[in-house]
């Protein structure tokens, strides 16, 4: 048999059984957008950032402590995060306490964007050398984590939150972490 005769069907069975897996998870009610974290449940990463600079905020663990709170990686140059922007605004302005992790942007385009978009955050660190967003499992941008009150991980989101995303699903887990 002829190789170029072979290989179309070898490539449909591959693609067949890939398509056949998905569509099996999504029907046991697997979301398959959802990565886990090895991160879930355990201490959040230590944080000692320095502000973004022409900023006087910066980011440590200690002010994360003894609250509920979400750890945004975020960046100006992402428009995932642009997207994602009014739904902190909003957690913000119900008092929900958001720390930013500002992610190998330039300070003059990290300035611009809170001031064009508004400051969500209680204070941000900047990471420069993208060493803070490693030790805490980031791949994409934006990320957002919840961390509990004794400093452990309890959730993470992958991408922008969307308004379905907030009703669904951090809404739900800040409730069950609040007192």
């Amino acid at each position: 048999m002829r190789v170029s005769a072979v290989l179309p069907v070898a490539i449909f069975g591959v693609l067949a059984a890939v398509f056949g897996v998905y569509l099996y998870q999504v029907s046991a009610g697997k979301n398959v957008s959802e990565i886990p974290s090895a991160l879930i449940d355990q201490p959040a990463p230590a944080l000692d950032l320095p502000p973004i600079e022409g900023r006087t905020d910066g980011l440590a663990s200690a002010e994360l402590a003894g609250k509920v709170s979400l750890v945004n990686v975020f960046a100006s140059w992402c428009p995932p995060c642009k997207t994602e922007h009014p739904v902190l605004m909003q957690l913000a302005s119900e008092g929900v306490p958001i720390y930013g992790i500002n992610y190998k942007d330039r300070p003059e385009d990290a300035r611009r964007f809170l001031e064009s978009l508004g400051n969500p955050y209680r204070a941000i660190g900047a990471d420069t050398t993208g060493r803070a967003a490693i030790d805490w499992g980031v791949y994409g941008y934006p990320e957002t984590f919840i961390v509990d009150r004794q400093g452990r991980i309890r959730y993470k989101h992958i991408g922008p939150i969307m308004a379905h995303d907030l009703e669904v699903r951090i809404r739900p887990i800040l409730r069950r972490l609040a007192p």
